[in-house]
């Protein structure tokens, strides 16, 4: 019997055909509305590189028929959580809590943490 684990997932370049189909858009296009240059939707396309987490997010927002998990999962990354506005504050009137060896440490921890989900899988 088959299952959803034995189906290959569909990669990045995969889902930008597809989204360009659906939209009727190009390379050009799709960097226009996503603020990046039509070289670099070029390269992911050819699987040359994989773009950061703000393009991915931003794809999602212009082109909302593919959500962003859809879209992190093509990547091959996972979905950042939600940050608001809100969470946001609290997080940076914690930090402003901290001494500055402290908040050096914390933003190396962030930076490891975020190069991880970059390089993982989900």
């Amino acid at each position: 019997m088959a299952t959803d684990d034995a189906t290959p997932a569909e990669d990045f370049a995969q889902l930008l055909a597809r989204l360009k189909g659906e939209y009727g858009v190009n390379d050009s296009a799709i960097a226009t509305a996503i603020g990046v240059s039509a070289a670099a939707v070029n390269t992911w396309v050819h699987r040359k590189r994989q773009p950061r987490p703000d393009a991915l997010r931003a794809l999602a927002a212009a082109y909302p028929k593919f959500t962003e998990d859809e879209i992190f999962a093509a990547a091959g990354r996972k979905t950042p959580g939600p940050l608001g506005p809100d969470a946001e504050q609290r997080l940076l009137e914690l930090f402003r809590g901290l001494t500055a060896e402290q908040q050096e440490l914390q933003e190396i921890q962030l930076r490891a943490l975020n190069e991880h989900n970059r390089t993982t899988l989900p």
